[in-house]
């Protein structure tokens, strides 16, 4: 089996970029970076008979039956009761799931929300949902989130340096070539997380894709989380 070339690395924050954490521990994060010059992303919801995955050990079996390994996985956004996406998925060129510009309560919901892509070229973007329909057409991966962590260098205007709500989070930047996917180890508010991606990362477009539900599965940290089941998974698989 050739080896992956992820760049992997368990990040722990300043405090002087994260002057909002708690005094008496430092947010912790995983990252893994993918150089897609040299990686493929793909997207996995279904397999072939219909079924959702849900879990990576289910999608690992059904990859493992057609000689193909899993070596990286996240979340890949959030999703409905019957595990569809509640926004936009395109898997190899295919329109899973339409763009969702509505307005409606949650996380999702909170604009400016955002769209993560692959151009067919193997370019990474992070790009604010309302610009997505312009670039559809060279899109060969996308998944829609919310809400954005940063755009063009900015955090989202939403979100409160101080603010108690913590949770596991999971998110993606790009730098360049490179997707990067972060899971916290500790409860973060978003500020935190935003600031994780713009002050140490140096991102300047990130998006959110869940917390809560944020699972890793990673051959090479050995490690292959389940919190609940999934919906959309964006996954390295070789050969």
């Amino acid at each position: 089996m050739r080896k992956l070339l992820l760049l992997l690395a368990l990040c722990v924050a300043a405090a002087a970029s994260l002057a909002a954490a708690a005094a008496d521990a430092e947010p912790r994060y995983t990252v893994v970076k993918i150089d897609l010059r040299k990686e493929r992303l793909e997207l996995f919801l279904r397999d072939d008979a219909g079924v959702e995955f849900k879990r990576f050990d289910r999608l690992e079996a059904w990859l493992a039956g057609r000689n193909r390994q899993l070596v990286f996985a996240m979340n890949a956004g959030m999703y409905h009761a019957d595990f569809s996406p509640v926004g936009l998925l395109v898997q190899d060129g295919r329109e899973v799931s339409p763009l969702n510009l509505s307005t409606d309560a949650g996380n999702f919901f909170l604009k400016p929300n955002g769209v993560f892509l692959v151009s067919r070229a193997g370019r990474p973007r992070v790009v604010e949902s309302s610009e997505y329909p312009a670039l559809s057409k060279g899109v060969r991966l996308a998944t829609q989130s919310g809400p954005l962590l940063l755009r063009r260098g900015r955090v989202h205007p939403a979100f409160i340096p101080d603010s108690d709500s913590r949770k596991i989070r999971n998110g993606v930047g790009v730098s360049g070539h490179t997707a990067i996917f972060v899971i916290s180890e500790q409860p973060v508010n978003f500020y935190e997380f935003a600031l994780y991606f713009r002050d140490v990362l140096h991102c300047r477009d990130a998006l959110y894709l869940d917390g809560t539900v944020s699972a890793l599965h990673s051959l090479a940290l050995r490690r292959s989380d389940f919190v609940r089941e999934l919906g959309p998974i964006l996954g390295v698989v070789v050969p």
